[in-house]
């Protein structure tokens, strides 16, 4: 069996690529993606704890995790649909015209 470490450190290396994917892009999809990564990062987390542990809540909790993923995902799409529809671009920076 794998050592515990080796997935923390698996798992903080996603979550370092999905933060500097949020960080430094300005394309919705990239944002949704790395939003991806970064919980993809606590499910392996999740897993591993529940490994190590020998109890199942943490992949019962990382499946309600990925259900959770996927609604982002949805309403993220949509979002994207209509920045693209009204500025024909999914840059973040210029939906600021949209505000009140």
């Amino acid at each position: 069996m794998i050592a515990a470490k080796y997935y923390l450190l698996l798992s903080a290396a996603v979550f370092c690529i999905g933060l500097f994917g949020i960080l430094t892009r300005r394309n919705a999809l990239i944002f949704l993606m790395s939003i991806e990564l970064m919980l993809n990062a606590a499910n392996i987390n999740l897993v591993a704890f529940s490994a190590q542990h020998g109890n199942l809540s943490g992949q019962v909790f990382s499946l309600f995790t990925m259900a959770l993923a996927a609604a982002e995902v949805a309403v993220g799409i949509g979002i994207i649909l209509v920045l693209y529809r009204n500025f024909d671009d999914v840059d973040v920076t210029t939906a600021t015209s949209m505000r009140w």
